[in-house]
């Protein structure tokens, strides 16, 4: 009986380090943002399209709303894509590799996104605090939302792609955020 539970228990082993602990709530929290952006996207684009053709008063907010929810799906999303290895990756040449020469380059990759990722927060700071005082005119809302997903998104890289060096030190692999 007791062998039974424990092939059943599915939970992460213990030795889970605190980036791990962090970053896997965040990882599973950013998904469900962007599918509830994603869902919210779905709504206003068919409030305007209803509104446009069918009450012949098209919402003069909907189409901003629709694109400032798209930055935030696809940045948030893109930062959980880093963590889940859904990204863009090289991995036919890795595979080819001896693992010593693909460790060290898998390193490298995972720095050098996480380089990415700091300059997107850093620039989006910059951009997001130059423009604070200027208002989107049909939302009414600074124009700094517009880069607070860009802030989000690269502090999400660097923490995933930190995340990702240690896991290869340890020799070890990031479990992907849906499991």
């Amino acid at each position: 009986m007791d062998i039974e539970l424990q092939a059943m228990d599915v939970s992460p082993p213990h030795s889970a380090g605190l980036l791990t602990r962090i970053n896997a709530p965040l990882a599973r929290g950013g998904m469900y943002i962007a599918i509830a952006g994603l869902l919210m996207i779905v709504a206003v684009v068919f409030y305007q399209v209803f509104g446009r053709y069918v009450l012949n008063n098209s919402p003069t907010w909907a189409e901003s709303l629709a694109i400032l929810l798209v930055l935030y799906v696809t940045l948030i999303g893109a930062a959980v894509g880093v963590r889940d290895a859904g990204h863009i990756g090289l991995e036919s040449l890795l595979v080819l590799l001896p693992d010593g020469p693909r460790r060290k380059l898998e390193i490298v990759i995972h720095a050098l996104v996480a380089v990415f990722g700091a300059a997107m927060a850093y620039n989006g700071w910059l951009l997001g605090s130059s423009v604070l005082s200027y208002y989107i005119p049909n939302l009414h809302v600074s124009e700094a939302v517009r880069y607070v997903p860009l802030v989000l998104s690269g502090v999400l890289i660097v923490l995933f792609s930190i995340e990702h060096i240690i896991a290869i030190l340890k020799g070890e692999e990031v479990e992907p955020s849906w499991n």
